[in-house]
């Protein structure tokens, strides 16, 4: 049966599980993008997720007929889909998009980048083609991310009947930064995305970045998503979420806390967060024994090798800090490695201060999600490179991303803040987080797709 909303993201709301007996089990999938656009789409109960086979037992299934309702895969040969989202929309796009190259030595485009470039044009036509053949006349289609930036043009040679919308959830490379790529592979990738009939972003900043490099006329436009203020306090107080905020207090032992939840990506500048804690410890000694910094720092994309150099300074920084401050009955900073949603959570609700200070980013909904379930108030510190910034900055503590001593100066701030004056930034702050939740974010861009 044709369907009338089609969602298409690498990630799908679900993978599989091989047991030794061969038997297959789903179960639901994670990211920040598949549980915002989970709940978006719980409101469209007849909507299509096409999504990629991520792994041995996902493509297991896709061979066995194995299929959720409301979900399709598709498998894509694994050396295309490791060029295609290792070798180009994660090596390439997000570096550019997030300005992370080392510019003596990257970016490097010859003969192995056009090979894997064409492997990128072969898996967003794998999405654009099964797209059009799910797609009832006139649906509307909503693509989602930097993996599928040529899928919209590609739709839209097979299905021009349809409603295409494109939504990049990263920041959108400036001019000078796109204008590094091959002059005929930045022309693919604008006219991919202009195929769409409405491209979106988070923030008015990155839509204007968009529009420098493809044109004033682009259909373009901002839809910063929010949170769901009373879904994520229901998760916030769950029992396991409860028994790891115990274990946290007990660890903590009543101090201060300056709290941190992030993957080790590149952009989330979590190195220069260590360098200002420690910073705050030199330059305002009075803090030392009276404040701990909760650094959740999860391992990400460690199949690159700059990724696992950058955790491993990560580990290292933060044992240095201890090692330089700590006494017998105070470790400075609590670093957890692994991916606990319910630890993150807890770490929310003990929050005093909540530093959020990517160098470049499509939103940060951590800085979102931290005000609206810490439990005594929390101050933000923000970077200016976070998307959120455009909405939060009014009571947040903004600082420059690359500013060591501002921000250790804007942590100092943080914890000195009245509790009075706290509580009151942190109500504005929830206001501003819940504006958009995902359901709305999703509606909003329907309603713009369809004109």
């Amino acid at each position: 049966m044709a369907s009338q909303v089609l969602v298409a993201a690498n990630r799908g709301p679900l993978s599989y599980a091989l047991a030794p007996d061969g038997m297959l089990s789903a179960r639901r999938g994670g990211g920040g993008l598949v549980s915002g656009l989970s709940a978006a789409l719980a409101q469209q109960p007849e909507a299509l997720w096409i999504c990629a086979a991520l792994s041995d037992a996902d493509r297991e299934a896709v061979r066995r007929g194995v299929a959720e309702p409301g979900v399709r895969m598709l498998a894509i040969e694994p050396r295309v889909y490791d060029d295609a989202y290792n070798g180009i929309a994660n090596s390439v796009l997000w570096f550019l998009h997030h300005h992370l190259y080392d510019i003596p030595r990257e970016p490097v485009f010859d003969a192995d980048f056009r090979r894997r470039w064409d492997s990128y044009v072969a898996y967003n036509r794998a999405f654009a083609e099964a797209l059009a053949e799910e797609a009832a006349e006139g649906a509307a289609v909503l693509i989602q991310d930097y993996h599928l930036a040529l899928a919209p043009g590609q739709l839209r040679e097979l299905r021009p009947d349809l409603r295409i919308g494109h939504f990049t959830h990263t920041p959108w490379a400036s001019k000078q930064y796109l204008d590094l790529l091959p002059s005929d592979i930045r022309e693919q990738l604008l006219r991919g995305m202009l195929g769409a009939d409405l491209v979106g972003f988070h923030t008015a900043a990155w839509a204007r970045e968009f529009t420098d490099s493809a044109g004033a006329a682009a259909p373009v436009a901002a839809f910063p998503l929010g949170v769901d203020g009373d879904e994520l306090r229901a998760l916030a107080h769950r029992p396991e979420v409860n028994d790891k905020l115990a274990a946290l207090r007990a660890e903590v032992g009543g101090l201060r806390t300056i709290v941190r939840v992030d993957r080790t990506e590149l952009s989330k500048n979590i190195l220069r967060g260590l360098l200002a804690y420690r910073e705050l410890l030199t330059t305002h000694p009075e803090w030392r024994e009276r404040v701990v910094h909760l650094a959740s720092a999860y391992p990400s994309r460690q199949d690159l090798a700059v990724y696992r150099a950058y955790t491993d300074s990560v580990r290292e920084l933060a044992a240095a800090i201890n090692t330089e401050f700590g006494t017998p009955g105070w470790q400075p900073v609590l670093v957890s490695v692994e991916d606990d949603f319910a630890r993150s959570l807890a770490a929310y609700r003990l929050a005093d201060v909540a530093l959020v200070n990517p160098v470049r980013d499509g939103m940060n909904l951590v800085a979102k999600e931290i005000p609206v379930v810490s439990e005594a108030g929390c101050a933000l510190v923000l970077s200016t490179g976070a998307g959120a910034y455009e909405e939060l900055r009014g009571d947040a503590l903004t600082v420059n991303p690359y500013d060591v001593t501002e921000t250790a100066e804007a942590l100092h701030a943080a914890l000195s803040m009245p509790s009075a004056e706290r509580a009151d930034r942190t109500k504005r702050l929830a206001a501003a987080a819940t504006a958009l939740p995902p359901g709305a974010w999703l509606a909003a861009q329907l309603d713009a797709v369809r004109g």
